[in-house]
């Protein structure tokens, strides 16, 4: 079991300047606020950080800039993934992965494979990979589910193929793939309400975007879940419930930054085409901060 990946993991934002140029004294800040407050993993440029709109450079220096204030001290995940197999393997093959630990990658999107497509896209992508792979399933976002028995055929064909983060808020196929999954193999919660459930199913943890605002109260519930304390664990989950279907009433990452501007880490800029919270959410999302 790869016992690196078990816990919390934190999808991390990428802050900006008012001018929208990357703010990396507040990503330090953010780095330092979550590992001090016991997450086990750091995940760079997926989703939540904005990665689609982020230059090739600025995903170098954000690399850069997380892996120093790291320190070597929690394992490192990056977003590595796409539409396009052959530039995603381009990517993996020009990017220095000599501090990262796996790395994460979406399903294609946009495109529509069938099963078969997603299969040979994640084939592909692990006989060149040089480092584990984390698959990340979000049909949401894809518009197409990776089914349970291709994630479970990639799981078995491939030994650097070593996780799947599963974000398609489906408790049933969640369940069946605890059920049915290798052994060593592990399934991660992408989805922050579910997180607990899934894990106390027997799920090995969660890779979050509300962790890395609450990292203590959220690493310890997902803690008290794995040791099978599900009483302790729930008081935590039911204290992050409001705040949890606020970051995602609008979009993310816009909430999780105006969680983050109430806490005075970074400001809640966001770039096109993502707009800032409303006002009302803002508020909302404010009055839950200072009551926590």
């Amino acid at each position: 079991m790869n016992s690196k990946f078990l816990g919390t993991g934190v999808a991390l934002v990428t802050p900006f300047n008012t001018d929208l140029t990357v703010d990396h004294e507040a990503l330090t800040n953010i780095v330092n606020f979550n590992i001090d407050n016991g997450v086990e993993y750091l995940v760079i440029s997926g989703t939540t950080a904005e990665s689609v709109t982020i230059t090739k450079a600025e995903k170098k220096a954000i690399i850069e800039t997380i892996s120093k204030a790291n320190n070597g001290r929690v394992p490192l995940v990056l977003g590595i993934g796409g539409n396009n197999t052959m530039q995603v393997i381009e990517e993996i093959k020009t990017t220095d992965l000599s501090g990262i630990d796996a790395i994460l990658s979406v399903a294609p999107y946009y495109s529509k494979p069938t099963q078969e497509g997603i299969y040979q896209h994640f084939k592909a992508i692990s006989e060149v990979s040089p480092v584990d792979i984390i698959l990340y399933n979000v049909p949401g976002r894809t518009s197409k589910n990776m089914d349970v028995a291709t994630t479970l055929r990639l799981a078995n064909d491939f030994e650097n193929i070593i996780a799947v983060k599963e974000a398609g808020n489906n408790v049933a196929q969640y369940l069946e793939l605890i059920k049915n999954k290798p052994a060593d193999f592990l399934v991660i919660s992408g989805d922050d309400d579910l997180a607990l459930a899934i894990v106390l199913a027997g799920g090995s943890g969660v890779i979050s975007v509300i962790g890395q605002a609450f990292p203590k109260d959220f690493s310890e519930m997902i803690r008290l879940g794995l040791k099978g304390d599900n009483k302790a664990a729930y008081k935590l989950h039911f204290k992050l419930m409001d705040v949890i279907g606020y970051i995602f009433e609008e979009n993310n990452p816009s909430g999780i930054k105006a969680v983050f501007q109430a806490l005075n880490l970074c400001d809640d800029t966001v770039r096109l085409p993502l707009v800032p919270a409303t006002d009302a959410l803002k508020q909302k999302i404010k009055d839950f901060v200072a009551a926590y």
